[in-house]
């Protein structure tokens, strides 16, 4: 199996696909489901609501919000 998916990856790259994710998408902040509500979670984090409770208002996943803060809001407070 893996010698076909090799050749089939090598075929398309010759062809002149680009593979892989594309370039950017995981470091733009404004592309993230969650950066319309970042004042929202900004506030609710300074009126020290727990995180689990702010990924219930928001809809989202307590690791999706978790993931959110690390990467978006920290490094705009730094």
């Amino acid at each position: 199996i893996s010698q076909r998916t090799r050749e089939a990856l090598a075929r398309k790259k010759a062809e002149g696909v680009v593979l892989g994710r594309p370039k950017g998408r995981k470091t733009a902040p404004e592309k993230h489901k969650l950066y319309p509500k970042r004042e929202l979670i900004r506030g609710l984090l300074a009126e020290k609501v727990s995180k689990r409770q702010i990924a219930k208002i928001c809809k989202c996943d307590r690791n999706t919000l978790a993931r959110y803060i690390k990467e978006v809001i920290e490094k705009e407070a730094c």
